[in-house]
């Protein structure tokens, strides 16, 4: 299977207290590092310079497509607690408007500061079988500075497979109904989340996990609800994810066998509202 993952990969700043680290981050990286377990990826996406060490694990895991740029898109998240964090936009890479030309299986789209226009999105629904789609670069201002959220008309998300947020982000979305996709997931952090499939309602529990830092969970959570959601039905791809993220949290790393994910599976709670 075939796989492409749309979004800038960026440089994440993340200070914890008085600690301070620099890390290969970006929505599309974490969710192609999750698909990664699925399929072949290729990853499409804009900066000007990286770490070596950087650019030999993208190009371990996925096959790069690259956008020319005079910036590489830096964010500094400062963490409050192991869930909540301040995001500030230090420098944005370059626009991403146009898709290759090649066939794919499965296209994943996960921006962080507004680099795929929404009518780039309105096309992919038109050229390709399965369309997965994060909320989060769409909603956050793209000019330098700490994130602000915009409201935007959802109606161009209508017709994709699966839609993921968060609960505080899907709040501006307008215009949009959850029986516009066929999935939409709602997380929460640490609490329940919520998700729809074809429009009726299901409540999850997330697999308690104590963190420092929660940096990539939601994108990994996509990613691999993707994945699992392409080889079994909605509910077991559901706790499969679940399962999948808290290890990834757990590990920072997705070293593990899907055996571990299946296991820990039976955990996730999900229910019918």
């Amino acid at each position: 299977m075939k796989c492409l993952v749309v979004g800038h990969v960026v440089r994440d700043i993340i200070k914890k207290g008085n600690k301070v680290l620099e890390r290969l981050g970006g929505g599309a990286y974490y969710s192609a590092l999750a698909l990664s377990r699925f399929c072949d990826v290729e990853i499409l996406t804009s900066f000007s310079n990286l770490p070596e060490e950087w650019i030999k694990e993208l190009e371990a895991m996925a096959k790069l497509q690259v956008v020319p740029s005079e910036a590489t898109t830096t964010y500094e998240l400062m963490y409050l607690d192991g869930n909540r964090r301040r995001l500030k936009l230090l420098e944005r890479a370059s626009t991403i408007n146009e898709l290759p030309n090649e066939e794919y299986d499965i296209l994943l789209i996960n921006p962080v500061a507004g680099e795929v226009p929404p009518a780039l999105v309105a096309s992919a629904l038109k050229r390709f079988p399965f369309v997965a789609v994060d909320l989060q670069g769409f909603i956050r201002s793209s000019s330098p500075g700490e994130i602000k959220y915009l409201p935007i008309d959802g109606s161009f998300l209508k017709g994709a497979n699966i839609l993921h947020a968060d609960l505080g982000e899907y709040q501006y979305l307008e215009g949009f109904s959850p029986e516009f996709v066929d999935v939409l997931l709602l997380s929460n952090g640490p609490e329940p989340g919520k998700a729809f499939f074809r429009g009726r309602e299901y409540t999850f529990e997330p697999v308690p996990v104590e963190v420092d830092e929660s940096t990539g969970a939601g994108d990994v959570f996509l990613g691999a609800f993707t994945g699992f959601y392409s080889q079994c039905p909605f509910v077991q791809a559901l706790k499969r994810a679940a399962a999948f993220t808290a290890l990834f949290l757990k590990n920072r790393h997705l070293n593990f066998s899907m055996e571990e994910v299946n296991r820990l599976a039976i955990e996730v709670e999900v229910k019918r509202v």
